[in-house]
């Protein structure tokens, strides 16, 4: 009992619960009227026309308010401006231009000031002190729901939260089939048969098993937990039989995912960022198909996706300059003593997963991971190249049902097929929670108000060559503390192409379209960045646990390449700035 009232993460904890009440119930929120221009479509209907605007692949349809009426824009607005029901907090006018009508998002937030950043800071700082995500999360959770004055965490949080179709997504696809798939291929042997499979015909040793790792990230192109797990899971059983550590394979999935995303963007990203670049009068952004040119002509300026998918090439053919001290400790201990973990780790995958328990009557076969693998891949692209968007539950639903009936066909017995998914499930029940308690945390930063607050730290009276470091630096922020690169898009771009229009307009600039460009990849290479590289997001824990890291093994070895990467992104953008005079 007195190690634990001594130690330094009890005192921070108890502290910062402390703080978190005293700022629900003392602090008086600040609140912003957020206005977003969005690119309107009309469809005519019966009752006459219906506005929308594509959000996320899809058509959301609104009411319109006469701005004369409008409830935020006739007062000043003070903390109990903000409803408890958010859908009040929302309103949508149309005002009159030169090029015709404007249509604008009011959207009421708030923020606590610097306290709205306090619950992401307490899972930070924990998740680095006590090396326990869940525990860290939990704790942030705490912090959250007390600044939010949400004291019933049943009902209030969780409840709110797991009920949603997000994280009964998660539910579905993280543990009940990636889980029971994986399971099925180490009941069958298909994993181990895939590595042997490999190894004969393929790979010579440690360097061609991560060329083919990284290959894989490069094909997988539609990024994110997509790419995370397809590739995790496909390599695991082949780098962990070439005494690959689990810290490297795990930099190489995660830096081949949503960064790839960005260079090969021909996936869900450009439709979904499109929608937040429009700006009144800036003709080359007036179109959606005006938006998506310049998303395609932005990515030569995407130098931190570009570095960090080349340091991993490096990194693959051994070449890498600079990786860090805890990532070359790692990558020497596992070719020298074959030990894939940190000894004091504690990998995301269970057991159940890295002990193969084949029953004696069944004969792996390689076909048992080729064919579930085969079927996967094809729905997962064939659904995005012909619907625009990947059907991953399906992909994977059906790749477990097929599985299954090979096996059965095959020999093996229900009573081991019900073995085999259940090991599979607890595999990743671990990481299924993590990832739950990660969207958790991220609903209730949100929530705070901790992306608002930073980016009203911005000013628009700023040197128009530090604007493009300014804007990565303040996406890197944000999406580290709430963990999603998407969500940083949303609340990042609505300020960040209107304040770099209005700069390159007062310095007045020969090149404006191009530092636009500049101010476009810092934004999405920023939110990337800390997406990547923060603890509670669901790509980094997605990442450690189809590669059966530890999740803080992985943070703390892929940051230090990961930063250079950074860096040298952001020297470069400046450079580019001057270019565009």
């Amino acid at each position: 009992m007195k190690r634990i009232f001594s130690s330094y993460s009890f005192w921070i904890f108890a502290v910062t619960m402390v703080a978190s009440y005293f700022v629900g119930t003392s602090v008086k929120p600040t609140v912003v009227l957020e206005q977003v221009v969005l690119d309107v479509k009309l469809e005519q209907t019966d009752e006459g026309e219906k506005p929308y605007y594509i959000y996320k692949g899809k058509p959301l349809f609104f009411e319109l308010t006469d701005k004369s009426e409008s409830r935020f824009l006739a007062k000043n607005l003070n903390g109990d401006d903000y409803d408890s029901d958010k859908s009040k907090n929302v309103e949508y006018i149309k005002e009159p231009s030169a090029n015709g009508p404007i249509y604008k998002k009011l959207e009421v937030k708030r923020h606590f000031g610097f306290w709205s950043l306090l619950p992401a800071l307490v899972a930070v700082i924990l998740c680095w002190l006590v090396k326990d995500p869940i525990t860290a999360l939990l704790a942030g959770i705490f912090s959250g729901a007390l600044v939010l004055g949400q004291y019933d965490l049943t009902d209030e949080v969780f409840i709110e939260v797991f009920a949603s179709k997000n994280a009964a997504g998660v539910l579905l696809l993280y543990l009940w089939l990636l889980g029971g798939l994986m399971g099925m291929w180490s009941k069958t042997g298909a994993a181990q048969a895939f590595a042997d499979y490999m190894t004969k015909h393929f790979v010579k040793g440690p360097k061609s098993a991560k060329v083919i790792t990284w290959l894989l990230g490069v094909i997988f192109f539609q990024g994110g937990t997509v790419s995370t797990v397809l590739v995790g899971t496909t390599v695991k059983p082949l780098a962990d039989k070439e005494k690959i550590s689990h810290e490297e394979l795990s930099y190489i999935v995660d830096s081949t995912a949503s960064p790839i995303a960005i260079i090969l963007a021909f996936n869900a990203w450009p439709g979904y960022v499109q929608a937040f670049l429009f700006v009144p009068g800036v003709t080359w952004l007036a179109t959606e198909s005006d938006r998506l040119s310049f998303f395609f002509s932005s990515i030569p300026l995407s130098f931190y996706a570009l570095f960090a998918v080349l340091g991993t090439f490096l990194l693959s053919i051994d070449k890498a300059p600079f990786l860090g001290k805890k990532l070359k400790d790692a990558i020497a201990r596992a070719r020298t003593t074959g030990e894939l973990d940190h000894p004091e780790s504690e990998p995301l995958s269970a057991k159940e997963l890295t002990q193969n328990s084949i029953p004696q009557y069944y004969t792996p076969h390689i076909a048992d991971f080729f064919v579930p693998l085969f079927v996967l891949i094809a729905i997962a692209v064939g659904t995005f190249v012909f619907m625009g968007s990947p059907k991953v539950r399906q992909a994977f639903g059906i790749a477990l049902m097929v599985s299954v009936g090979l096996a059965m066909i095959r020999g093996l017995k229900l009573k081991h097929v019900v073995e085999g998914i259940s090991d599979g499930l607890k595999g990743v029940v671990v990481g299924s929670a993590i990832l739950l308690l990660a969207i958790t945390i991220g609903t209730l930063s949100k929530e705070a108000g901790g992306g608002m607050y930073l980016v009203e730290l911005l000013g628009s009276s700023l040197p128009y060559w530090s604007l493009p470091v300014i804007l990565q630096i303040l996406t890197v922020l944000i999406a580290f503390s709430t963990g999603t690169s998407w969500g940083t898009f949303a609340v990042a771009f609505p300020l960040a192409m209107p304040l770099s229009w209005a700069i390159a307009q007062s310095v007045g600039m020969a090149h404006p379209e191009f530092y636009m460009m500049i101010c476009f990849a810092a934004v999405m290479n920023g939110s990337v960045f800390g997406d990547q590289c923060s603890p509670i997001s669901d790509t980094t824990v997605l990442s450690a646990m189809c590669t059966g890291c530890d999740l803080m093994d992985h943070v703390t070895t892929q940051l230090p390449p990961a930063v250079v990467a950074a860096s040298l992104a952001g020297v470069l953008w400046t450079v580019c700035t001057f270019f565009a005079l």
